[in-house]
Parts: structure tokens; sequence; C-alpha cells
């Protein structure tokens, strides 16, 4: 009987030793991977562009989790979180990165041209006898002013290796910030900063259209007129003439009597070098006493000679 009871009360007591295992066992927290931008661009390589830029980060990812391998444990993955927050990091740190190479960033709304980056992977593993691994996938678009695509959807990808064991975080965080490093490398920041820069000469430019905004090759040539006439004092009007649709006729403007001289640029709101050969420009000399008179110039003509220049020899009504 007594053998009984000492088996019964060493059952007892295992019981409650189980017990209070379970009860004071508590589970790892999470990991936390410090983010850092490790590596500096080139300083002021884009000082020059005409445009500013303003960035658009945004979460892309299909899947959040930031460990997404980990062979070190059969049975548990453990619970990785980002100090800070990816989107956050990726907006603060590439605003920075851009602002080193240069970029003009929130310059002006009305010009600025629009950089998106679509996070789409950001994420880490492990494999036994192999280490770390960081894989960052940002998709990158860049619009103009009018909200048009001018850079299609590209994919800048990096990637970083470094053995370490599985219990060393660290070896994680620098694979990942690596691989992050290696992503803003792979951006073709020229062919952006292309974009931001007007071209020397419309033929660089052929379909980009005058808005008003002052952001084309075409709006920076300055035309020069001179318009003259026999007798001199006569009015001079100008109005478009336009045989395709981007461009719509105008009436006729006054713009001075002859003899009128003046240099002015370019502000024809949907002309292009391309359609330039279809739009022409009609100058009407006025006197009272005399006939008036109208010629017509092609604008290609003018942007490549960079000027119009005519004289009326006005005939007596009679």
């Amino acid at each position: 009987m007594k053998k009984v009871f000492w088996i019964a009360g060493a059952a007892m007591l295992l019981g409650l030793a189980s017990c209070a295992s379970v009860k004071n066992f508590v589970a790892p927290g999470p990991r936390i991977i410090n983010l850092a931008l490790t590596e500096e661009p080139q300083a002021n390589r884009y000082v020059e562009l005409d445009y500013g830029v303003r960035l658009n980060v945004r979460d892309a990812r299909s899947n959040s989790r930031v460990l997404q391998k980990y062979d070190a444990s059969a049975t548990t993955l453990p619970q990785v979180q980002t100090d800070p927050e990816i989107v956050s990091f990726v907006s603060e740190s590439t605003r920075r990165y851009m602002r080193t190479m240069g970029f003009n960033l929130d310059s002006d709304v009305a010009t600025d041209y629009m950089l998106t980056l679509s996070v789409r992977e950001f994420n880490l593993g492990f494999l036994s006898g192999v280490g770390w691994s960081g894989t960052v996938q940002l998709n990158v678009e860049v619009h103009d002013q009018d909200r048009k695509l001018v850079y299609p959807s590209v994919v800048a990808v990096g990637r970083a290796s470094l053995g370490g064991s599985g219990n060393d975080f660290l070896a994680g965080a620098r694979a990942l910030n690596t691989a992050y490093a290696n992503a803003l490398k792979d951006i073709d920041w020229d062919r952006i900063a292309f974009f931001l820069k007007r071209a020397a000469s419309p033929v660089l430019e052929k379909n980009k259209q005058v808005t008003g905004a002052g952001n084309t090759a075409l709006e920076s040539i300055v035309i020069r007129w001179y318009v003259d006439s026999t007798p001199k004092g006569a009015d001079v009007s100008t109005r478009i003439v336009s045989s395709t649709s981007e461009v719509k006729n105008t009436n006729q403007n006054y713009v001075g009597s002859t003899p009128y001289e003046t240099t002015e640029t370019f502000d024809v709101k949907g002309l292009t070098f391309n359609n330039s050969g279809n739009v022409q420009i009609e100058v009407v000399c006025e006197k009272p006493g005399y006939i008036a008179q109208k010629k017509r110039f092609n604008l290609r003509q003018a942007i490549e000679q960079k000027e119009i220049s005519t004289k009326f020899n006005l005939v007596k009504e009679e």
C-alpha cells in the first residue's frame, strides 16, 4: 500500500512540475533586422537638370513576410521584423540617395516628373551550408507632368549572399541591406535623368507636345520676327492655320505695326516637331487705303531657320 501511495505522489509531483514549466514558457520574440543604406552613389552627378522629380513609393509585395526560407530549424520559422518599416525606409533612403546624385526633389508641382517605385520583393532566406541570401525587387515607372508614362515598367533587382549561422541575424541584415543597395544601383538613373533634361534640339524630342509649361525644346527656340512694308505703318496680325487635329486654328492676333521686329519663343499648344510641317502661321498686313495682304509660313521651316522675315509691297485701293 505504501508503494502505491509513493507512485501516486511522484506522478502528482511530475504533473505539477509539467504544469509549472508550461506556465513559465515564453515564446521567443521577433528578430529585428535593422535596415540601412550601406552605399552612397556618386555625388552631384545630375545637378544641371531642367526639371524636378517627385518620388512615390508603394508596397506591391504579394508576400509581406521578411524571412521566407529558413532550414536551421525543422519545426519553427522565426518571426522577423524590420526597423524601420520597409516602405518608409525605401522612401526616405531613396530620397537621400537621389539628393546625393543631384536630383531636384519636389521642385515645382506644375513641371515635376513622377517617379514611382513599387516594392515587389524585400525578403531574406537562410539555407544550411550556404548562408544568408537577400532579395530586393523594385518596379520603376516615370510619368511626365501630364501623368503620361514615359519610362515603362522596369524591374530593378538586387541580390546578395553572406555566410553565417542560422542564429546570426546580423549577417542576415547585412545580406538584405546589400541586396537593397544593389537594387538601387540597378536602376537606370541616366535614363531617368534624360527625361528631366530639356533636349538641345526639337529633333531629339520629335513627339513632345507644347503645353505651355515651358518644358519642351520647341519652347526654348527663339524665333526672330521681321515684317516690313511699303509704305510703312501698316498693321501686322498673325494667326495659326493647322491641318492637324493636335493643333487648333486661331483667330487673328494684332502684334504691332511695320516695321515690326521682335524675338519670341513658341507657345503653340499641341505643336511637336513632327506635326510642325502641317502647321502654318499666317501674317496679315493692313493699312487704310491699301489692299490687305497675307503670307503664310510653314512652322517646320521657321523652326529650322529660327526666323520669319518678309516685306509687303502694299497696293492702293482703286
